[in-house]
C-alpha cells in the first residue's frame, strides 16, 4: 500500500513538473526570438503553440533523464567547480538537441537554448521542491521521495541495527555552542541538548585543526601530525593536508588500524576516507583519475536542478559577503583582515556548493540504510577565520548549518532505517589581531632577519590563509605530484598554522639542538624567547630532552621541573603533556613555536592572517564539543585527543541495541 502510494504522488510529481514545463517553454518561446514552437490549431488561437511546448517539454525530460547521468559521468574527471560550470553548457546542449529532433519546434541561436534551458531547469526545481531555492528541507525531501523508490538497501546494513550518523560542524568551540544555544542561534541543537542528546567538550592534541583532528577521528591515529603544514626532513619536502598525495599517504602510513567507517561506512566533505569505499568529496580521493568516480560528487549533478539551485545560492552568498565586509569595515570593527579576493568565491564554495553536495549524499546515504556515516560542514570554520569566531555574519552561518542537521533529523524520520545522531566538532577557535597587524612582520619575515637571510627568501604570499581556501583551491586543480614551495638553499623553512609556528633548517641534516641553533644562527633564539608575540619554544638539547623556553623561564620536557616562570602556566594544565606528545614525534620542527596567548581577553596572534585561528593552544581552540545520544554509554570524563574520541564513536558504531 505504501509503494502505491508513493507511486501515485510521484506520477502526480512527474505531470505537474510536465505541465508546469510546457507553460515555462511558452513564456520563454516570447522571450527568445532565437527559439520558434510552431502553432497548431486547437480552437484556441492563444494556445496555438501549447502542443508542441507539451511535446518540447516531454523530450527534453526524457532526454534529460537518459543522456543527463552519461554525461556528467563524462565530465566528472574535473574538479566539482569546473563541473559545476560545464553542467550549464550541458544542459544548454540537450535543449538544442530537443529543438532539432522534434520537427515542430527549431534554434537559430544556439546560446538560447543554453539560457532556455537554465531556465527551465529553474522553474522546475521551483515546481518540484517547494520552493526549492529558499527552503532546503522541502526540496531534500522532495529528493527522499524519489530517492526512496530507486535505491535498495545497502547490502551492508541491518534495519534492525540502528545506523550511526557523524555530522563535524568544523571549527565550532565548545563555548561558542553553549552562548548559541543559549542566544537561539541554534534552536534544532538547542532542542537535542534540551531533550535527547548530552553536551560536553573534549580537548584537542597540540596541533588544534582537521588534519591532525580527523586523521584521529576517522584512522584511529594522528602520530607523526604537528600541524596543518610541515617540512619533513627525511623528504625534504614539505606536507599539508590541502594536498590529496599527502592525505593518502597518512591513510597509507595507517592501513593496519581499521578506519571508524570502514564497515559500510560513508565519507561527506572529509579530508579522509575513514576507510570508507564511498567518498563524497574527500580530500585524499581527489587525485588522478579517481577524481571524479573516487570524488563521488558527481551523482549531485544528476539532477539539473541541483545546479541551478546552488547557483543562486552561491550568487547570494557571495553577494552577502560584499555586503558584511563592507559593513565591517565602515564599522571599522577590529581585528579584521582583507576579505577580497577569491574569498567570496571560497565562501560561497564552503557554505552552499560544498554543503549541497554532501548534504545531497548524506540524504541517499540515509535512504540506502549506510551502517555509518561521517558528514564535514566546513561553513563556520572558513567565515570564522576571516570574520571572527561569534561575529553576527559568522553566527548567521551557524544558524544555516543548524537548518542543515534539522532537516536531515526529518530524512531520517522518513527513512527505513533507525539512526543514532551525533554532533561534533574538530577543534575551535581563537581569536584576535595576528602576529603581522601587531608586530608590524610576519613569523617568517622576524626569523629571516634574525637569521641574516632575509634577502634570499622568496616572496611571500600574506592573503588571509584558512584551510576552505585551499581545500577549494583542491577541488578546482588538485595540486600535481610532488609539488610545493620552492626555498633557496639554505634558508630557513618557516610555516604557520594558526599560532602554531615551526621552523626547520634544512642545512642541518638531524633534529637541531639549542646548542646548534646558537651555533648556526647566534642570537635567534634568545629573540623568539622574550618576543612579546610568541609565548615558548620548544627545542630538543644536545645533552638529550627537549626544553620549552620562555621570556622569564624554561620547563624540563621529560621531568616537567621549572625554572623562573613557567611560560606555560597560562596555557592550560594539560600543555605540557601535549608538548611531549608532538616532541615525541619523528618529523617534529627544529623549534616549534607556540605564540603568545593572553588570558585577560582570550586573544591569539596567529602566524597567519587570521581573524579566528587554530592549530596551537590558547584559548578555545583547543576545545571542541561533543553532542551525542542519551541512549548510549557516557563517554570519559574527560575525552583527550582525536584518538580517544575515535575509540568513543568506534563504540557506539557497535552497538547492537
Amino acid at each position: 500500500m505504501r509503494t502505491t502510494t508513493k507511486v501515485i504522488r510521484l506520477f502526480i510529481e512527474f505531470v505537474v513538473l510536465w505541465l508546469s514545463s510546457a507553460v515555462a517553454i511558452l513564456v520563454l518561446d516570447t522571450v527568445f526570438d532565437g527559439i520558434s514552437l510552431d502553432s497548431i490549431n486547437i480552437g484556441i488561437p492563444s494556445l496555438s503553440t501549447l502542443p508542441s511546448a507539451l511535446v518540447v517539454a516531454l523530450v527534453f525530460g526524457v532526454l534529460s533523464a537518459v543522456l543527463w547521468p552519461v554525461i556528467v559521468r563524462l565530465m566528472s574527471w574535473v574538479g566539482p567547480a569546473v563541473l559545476f560550470l560545464l553542467v550549464f553548457f550541458a544542459s544548454g546542449a540537450i535543449m538544442w538537441l530537443t529543438l532539432h529532433i522534434i520537427p515542430m519546434a527549431s534554434v537559430d541561436k544556439s546560446w538560447d537554448a543554453v539560457v532556455m534551458a537554465a531556465l527551465l531547469s529553474l522553474f522546475s526545481s521551483f515546481v518540484g521542491g517547494a520552493v526549492a531555492s529558499r527552503s532546503d528541507t522541502s526540496y531534500r525531501l522532495m529528493q527522499v521521495r524519489r530517492q526512496r523508490l530507486r535505491f535498495r538497501r545497502n547490502p551492508g546494513g541491518s534495519a534492525a541495527t540502528p545506523g550511526l550518523l557523524c555530522i563535524q560542524i568544523d571549527g565550532l568551540g565548545h563555548d561558542v555552542l553553549r552562548r548559541a544555544i543559549a542566544d537561539g542561534v541554534t534552536p534544532g541543537l538547542a532542542a537535542m541538548v534540551r531533550n535527547t542528546h548530552s553536551l560536553i567538550p573534549w580537548h584537542t592534541d597540540w596541533s588544534s585543526q582537521t588534519g591532525a583532528s580527523q586523521l584521529g577521528i576517522l584512522h584511529g591515529s594522528n602520530h607523526n601530525v604537528p600541524a596543518f603544514r610541515w617540512y619533513d626532513k627525511t623528504s625534504g619536502k614539505i606536507a599539508v593536508f590541502s594536498n590529496p598525495r599527502a592525505n593518502e599517504d597518512r591513510e597509507i602510513e595507517r592501513a593496519e588500524i581499521p578506519g571508524l567507517l570502514s564497515a559500510d561506512g560513508a565519507s561527506r566533505g572529509n579530508l579522509f576516507t575513514g576507510g570508507a569505499e564511498d567518498n563524497v568529496l574527500v580530500v585524499s580521493r581527489m587525485r588522478g583519475a579517481r577524481l571524479g568516480g573516487g570524488a563521488g560528487y558527481s551523482s549531485y549533478f544528476a539532477d539539473p536542478s541541483s545546479t541551478l539551485r546552488t547557483l543562486i545560492r552561491m550568487i547570494a552568498e557571495v553577494q552577502r559577503e560584499l555586503r558584511q565586509a563592507w559593513r565591517q569595515r565602515r564599522a571599522d570593527v577590529r581585528p579584521r583582515v582583507p576579505r577580497g579576493g577569491s574569498y567570496p568565491l571560497v565562501r560561497a564554495f564552503a557554505n552552499v556548493l560544498a554543503t549541497d553536495v554532501t548534504a545531497a549524499a548524506v540524504v541517499r546515504d540515509l535512504i540506502q540504510g549506510r551502517s555509518i556515516i561521517y558528514v564535514d560542514l566546513i561553513g563556520y570554520d572558513e567565515v570564522s577565520h576571516h570574520s571572527g569566531i561569534s561575529r553576527p555574519e559568522t553566527l548567521s552561518v551557524l544558524t544555516k548549518i543548524d537548518e542543515v542537521i534539522a532537516m536531515l533529523l526529518k530524512v531520517i524520520e522518513q527513512a527505513d532505517r533507525s539512526y543514532r545522531v551525533v554532533v561534533l566538532s574538530d577543534h575551535g577557535q581563537s581569536q584576535g589581531a595576528t602576529f603581522l597587524q601587531r608586530y608590524g612582520e610576519s613569523l617568517e619575515q622576524l626569523v629571516l632577519r634574525l637569521c641574516g637571510t632575509e634577502e634570499l627568501a622568496p616572496v611571500t604570499d600574506s592573503r588571509p590563509g584558512a584551510e576552505g581556501i585551499e581545500y577549494a583551491a583542491a577541488s578546482v586543480r588538485p595540486p600535481k605530484a610532488g609539488e610545493e614551495p620552492a626555498t633557496p638553499e639554505g634558508v630557513p623553512i618557516v610555516l604557520g598554522s594558526g599560532n602554531l609556528g615551526l621552523i626547520s633548517f634544512p642545512r642541518i641534516p638531524h633534529r637541531a639542538t639549542v646548542e646548534t641553533v646558537a651555533a648556526e644562527y647566534p642570537g635567534l633564539v634568545e629573540a623568539l624567547r622574550v618576543h612579546p608575540g610568541i609565548g615558548f619554544v620548544l627545542l630538543a638539547r644536545s645533552t638529550g630532552g627537549s626544553v620549552v623556553l620562555g621570556a622569564d623561564g624554561s620547563v624540563d620536557v621529560d621531568t616537567g621541573a621549572v625554572e623562573g616562570v613557567d611560560p606555560l602556566a597560562s596555557f592550560g594544565s594539560d600543555a605540557l603533556e601535549k608538548i611531549r606528545r608532538t616532541d615525541s614525534f619523528d618529523n617534529v620542527a627544529d623549534i616549534m613555536v607556540g605564540g603568545a596567548y593572553w588570558p585577560e581577553t582570550d586573544e591569539v596572534a596567529a602566524f597567519e592572517e587570521q581573524v579566528g585561528s587554530h592549530g596551537g593552544m590558547g584559548g578555545p581552540q583547543s576545545t571542541p564539543f561533543l553532542l551525542y545520544p542519551d541512549d548510549v554509554p557516557a563517554p570519559p570524563n574527560r575525552v583527550y585527543g582525536a584518538e580517544q574520541v575515535h575509540a568513543v564513536l568506534a563504540g557506539w558504531r557497535d552497538r547492537d541495541d
